[in-house]
């Protein structure tokens, strides 16, 4: 799969991630870690063009983004329960999560796998309104692909095993960085009362 992930970016370039990104954060399944880690690779060899692909890929995000952040506003959670293969446990505990963590979710979302299809969905029906939304939302789409495309500009030919690092590690960072999330929220609003 990675010869193919290399091949396809040779060959199409940053339009071709632009809209892999696009469709991986609106939720179609794809690889966006792999194929983010794959373009750093990539563009260390020479093979891509750096600017063009960072901009591509932290566009294709904001793009995916907004995209699900509008069916959130215009759809909702009702219509989406009812898709195949869209678990509505999950949408249920992103929303709840939402409610609880706000932007910090839409911002952060993006570096758990499966939270980060659901985050802005979830920010629609909240209703959080758009520049709210996007303040949280771009800079979270920047941060998330430099990441990746960093482990694979720096990783070089050992991409695979610093990606299988990071992202184990990304995961704990995640879960710790939403435990201090929470513990600043009730001691804030402890104060506040």
């Amino acid at each position: 799969m990675e010869r193919h992930l290399f091949d396809l970016l040779v060959r199409y370039g940053a339009t071709m991630l632009f809209f892999a990104q696009m469709l991986g954060i609106f939720g179609l399944p794809i690889p966006d870690e792999l194929l983010l880690t794959v373009a750093g690779v990539l563009v260390r060899r020479g093979s891509l063009d750096g600017p063009a692909t960072f901009s591509a890929a932290v566009a294709g995000c904001m793009t995916g983004i907004t995209l699900s952040y509008l069916l959130g506003r215009f759809v909702g959670f009702c219509v989406l329960e009812r898709i195949p293969g869209v678990h509505a446990d999950a949408i249920h505990r992103t929303q709840a999560w939402f409610r609880r963590f706000g932007r910090w979710l839409v911002a952060f979302g993006y570096f758990v796998p499966g939270v980060r299809h659901v985050t802005a969905i979830a920010a629609g029906s909240a209703p959080l309104e758009f520049d709210a939304f996007a303040s949280a939302a771009y800079p979270g789409a920047a941060l998330w692909s430099i990441t990746f495309l960093a482990v694979g500009y720096y990783a070089g030919d050992r991409w695979q095993e610093a990606a299988a690092f990071l992202h184990g590690r990304l995961l704990v960072a995640a879960l710790a960085f939403g435990v201090v999330a929470v513990i600043y929220v009730l001691v804030t609003r402890r104060q506040r009362a």
